[in-house]
């Protein structure tokens, strides 16, 4: 049987010396079995417990000393033997406590962190610097105030309602977007290992548990819209005033877009020869997701004609410019629109007024009266219809299998609508509207 190691004091302890030459030297200190105190030939120590763990030996470290004290050095050496008689190996618990640690750390990745990742990578899909930045503007005004800090990891459902809830009622629309783009990075945070479990920016069994859904709270409503009765009347309205707002607003109404696809058209975007425009996905003010497919719009004789009458200008490529330069503000078509409204209602007309609420017609509810006009006094496809006004048709799994645009077949129908405008040809789109009925 060894012999058993005299106990020693604190004092005994701070008073061991190394023999001043050799290697390091080990004195037992007593109190637990094994327990040793190493000292270097630097004067350097430490505790060391040695022992055999199952058939193999070990010195297992317990600290240095003096910041490790002898008292707390015999009750981690009885701790140690404690875990080898259930069967742990202190040096592999350690190891392995180690390593999860570093594994730790290295999923250990703030939002903010994870966000300027995911945005480097994402962002690449966007054609402008301009859309790139109001993409990435909603995120960082937002939600890295709130959650830039904390580790992708420990995000909860609670932190995105503090992102969403101040904005969900008031900014509906910026709230979506916020919650979209939060759900992508910790959906890219899980995908690289940073972290585990379900996405709490997930809307679908998630927050729409807690959270009113964005189409009843949105306050959205319809753009006032222009009669079909007095689509002709304004048209002839809108052609007797001069001025690059008046023609863009001509251009809007013959190819039912929104006014932001018409005032950031560019001359690369259009081909004459085909009578195609192309609009590609991520455009600015495009409304064009940058995953959807490029938007094609078939332009027709009086497209062509009010195009090719545009002056150019010089050093820029915008079909619709401003007097002073760069694009038409959304402001200037809507002050067409409504100088068209007020000299009416001054020569003693109604005005343009939307049917249902009596407000003053405006440029996107052209949309509207054209989509009025499809359904009432027309034949033609409704889901066509809809694909003019960029609308999505059908089912996903119908949209996945049925990606054609019509476009050939939605020329014929932007003719009629231009004729209809002009008052040509009116009874033909009537009489075919009764063939097909």
């Amino acid at each position: 049987m060894p012999k058993k190691a005299r106990e020693l004091s604190a004092k005994e302890v701070r008073d061991l010396k190394h023999p001043g030459k050799g290697r390091n030297v080990v004195f037992p200190v007593g109190g637990v079995a094994g327990l040793l105190l190493q000292i270097t030939p630097t004067g350097a120590r430490s505790w060391l417990m040695r022992t055999t763990v199952g058939s193999r030996r070990r010195d297992i470290g317990l600290g240095g000393f003096p910041d490790v004290t002898l008292a707390q050095a015999r009750e981690r050496a009885r701790e140690a033997k404690d875990a080898i008689r259930q069967g742990i190996d202190p040096v592999e618990q350690r190891k392995a406590a180690r390593a999860a640690l570093v594994a730790a750390q290295a999923r250990g990745l703030t939002f903010k962190q994870a966000w300027e990742r995911f945005s480097a990578q994402k962002v690449k899909e966007f054609s402008t610097d301009r859309y790139r930045g109001q993409w990435k503007a909603t995120v960082e005004t937002y939600a890295l105030p709130e959650l830039g800090k904390m580790l992708v990891a420990d995000i909860t459902l609670q932190d995105i309602l503090r992102v969403l809830q101040p904005l969900w009622d008031d900014k509906t629309v910026t709230a979506v977007k916020v919650r979209e783009r939060v759900e992508k990075t910790l959906a890219w945070a899980t995908v690289n290992g940073h972290r585990e479990g379900p996405n709490p920016a997930a809307w679908r069994g998630n927050l729409e548990m807690v959270l009113t859904a964005p189409s009843k709270v949105s306050g959205a409503k319809n753009y006032p819209a222009l009669q079909i009765d007095d689509a002709g009347r304004w048209w002839q309205a809108l052609q007797a005033r001069e001025g690059m707002g008046a023609r863009a607003l001509a251009f809007q109404a013959l190819t039912a877009t929104r006014s932001g696809a018409i005032r950031f058209a560019t001359w690369d975007e259009i081909d004459l020869s085909k009578r195609l425009w192309t609009i590609q996905p991520g455009r600015q003010s495009s409304k064009i997701p940058a995953n959807e497919s490029a938007k094609r719009i078939p332009l027709t004789d009086d497209m062509v004609a009010l195009l090719e009458a545009l002056p150019k200008a010089q050093g820029s490529d915008l079909v619709f410019w401003a007097p002073k330069g760069g694009a038409l503000s959304d402001a200037t078509l809507a002050k067409v629109m409504r100088t068209i409204h007020e000299a009416d209602q001054k020569a003693g007309g109604k005005g343009y007024v939307d049917a249902a609420t009596g407000e003053a017609a405006v440029p996107h509810g052209l949309r509207s009266c054209f989509r009025s006009w499809v359904a009432e006094r027309t034949g033609f496809d409704a889901d066509m219809a809809e694909i003019a006004l960029f609308h999505k048709v059908g089912s996903k799994v119908q949209q996945a299998y049925d990606r054609s645009d019509q476009v050939d077949k939605r020329r014929g129908m932007m003719q009629a609508w231009g004729d209809f405008l002009n008052g040509r040809q009116a009874e033909k789109v009537v009489q075919l509207q009764g063939a097909r009925a």
